[in-house]
């Protein structure tokens, strides 16, 4: 016998639908790849998503199309991707910082029709021009003002395309089995490797990613995801945020430690995320001009392994708390979270900081196991090391 609740499929442009109903005014920041603060809201953006998509059938762009973004973390970028999925399409981000001749192997291997690109990315992409044949134009995330001067061929203005439509679109109907982004590995093995993820895994792994013992946004957080968006859907921040309606900051290029520092006091980040490196360019701009951050409550560590001081000082001259997380491209990304368990809440502040660097436990619907080369399982013990299958 089957259930009998209504059977309503998992769609991510469900999530800014959601967002512009009952969290429509609040406001979504970007520091703009032309330099100025821009200022906007999920009502806008659900707006000019769906402006979006009728340009891109205007364009010619089906359902299961693949469309590639070469972009920062932006407000337009963040529309395209509604955009996009919006008309049954794939979103793939692609990585800025690969080799020419990756990003020409993946764009290929894709097939994508359309590029999305920032106004930064000019000179990549006219080197790449000749060998990817199937995209059919360039789409740059900026206005008429600050449209580049370049040699590719058949270039479009995204504000401009915007501004030609009006918003009564109705999304393109898909199911949720079907594919709504691609990502590929770095490539450290062989050939980047391509993983498409569909309209369920995205929503799932939101559903799951955000519960009060992983990412846990609340609405009345603000949100800065400095990890990017070309980074495995930056760890799925953008889809988290938008869910509970929480306040987005998206910090285009500039991700040295003034400009972050000034972001997160400027508007009273009070969730971010990002790998090492970042964080220790943060320090280095803190320790230098005596700062202290006032709003930020919680930082989200990942990509590489945390080191120890970086616990240590975020929680004792910042009162931040590091939250250690590991996954992959491959797990949507999400995989462990190191969050304390009962048993741990009592431990003296040190074996705290020692229990914080390790990469934590997996969360529901992640399944973990090490083997040895005969397949065997080895001891969950913290000492046996093997096989990783996940």
């Amino acid at each position: 016998m089957k259930g009998l609740m209504q059977d309503w499929p998992l769609l991510v442009h469900t999530f800014i639908d959601h967002a512009s109903i009952h969290h429509g005014d609040r406001e979504i920041v970007t520091r703009k790849v032309e330099g100025d603060i821009h200022r906007t809201n999920y009502s806008e953006i659900h707006s000019r998503s769906r402006k979006f998509s009728k340009a891109l059938i205007k364009l010619g762009v089906k359902k299961s199309d693949v469309i590639g973004t070469l972009a920062w973390n932006t407000h337009r970028h963040l529309e395209s991707w509604y955009g996009i999925t919006g008309v049954g399409a794939i979103y793939h981000t692609l990585n800025p910082r690969l080799f020419l001749e990756q990003l020409e192997y993946i764009i290929n291997h894709a097939e994508n029709k359309f590029i999305i690109s920032d106004i930064s990315f000019v000179k990549i992409l006219e080197g790449l021009e000749e060998k990817i044949p199937n995209v059919k134009g360039i789409i740059f995330l900026t206005d008429k003002e600050n449209m580049p001067e370049t040699s590719l061929k058949n270039v479009f203005c995204y504000e401009e395309m915007v501004d030609a439509e009006d918003d009564n679109f109705s999304w393109i109907k898909v199911g949720e089995g079907d594919a709504c982004g691609l990502c590929y590995t770095s490539g450290t093995t062989g050939n980047p490797k391509g993983v498409l993820y569909s309209h369920k895994s995205n929503v799932l792994h939101t559903l799951v990613a955000n519960n009060a013992d992983a990412m846990g946004i609340k609405s009345t957080d603000s949100v800065m995801p400095v990890v990017p968006m070309f980074h495995a859907n930056a760890w799925g921040i953008p889809y988290l945020a938008t869910m509970v309606g929480a306040k987005i900051v998206l910090p285009g290029k500039l991700l040295d430690g003034e400009n972050v520092y000034n972001l997160i006091e400027q508007e009273c980040v009070s969730f971010t995320a990002a790998v090492p490196t970042v964080w220790l360019m943060l320090f280095e701009f803190l320790n230098k001009h005596k700062k202290v951050l006032h709003s930020l409550k919680t930082c989200v560590v990942g990509g590489s392994a945390c080191p120890k001081f970086m616990i240590e000082e975020f929680d004792k001259k910042h009162n931040v708390q590091v939250i250690h997380a590991w996954g992959m491209t491959e797990t949507s990304p999400l995989g462990t979270v190191n969050r304390p368990l009962t048993k741990h809440l009592k431990l003296s502040q040190q074996k705290k900081y020692n229990l914080a660097i390790k990469q934590g436990r997996p969360l529901y619907g992640v399944e973990i196991k090490i083997t040895d080369d005969n397949g065997q399982v080895l001891a969950n013990d913290g000492k046996a090391f093997g096989h990783l299958w996940i």
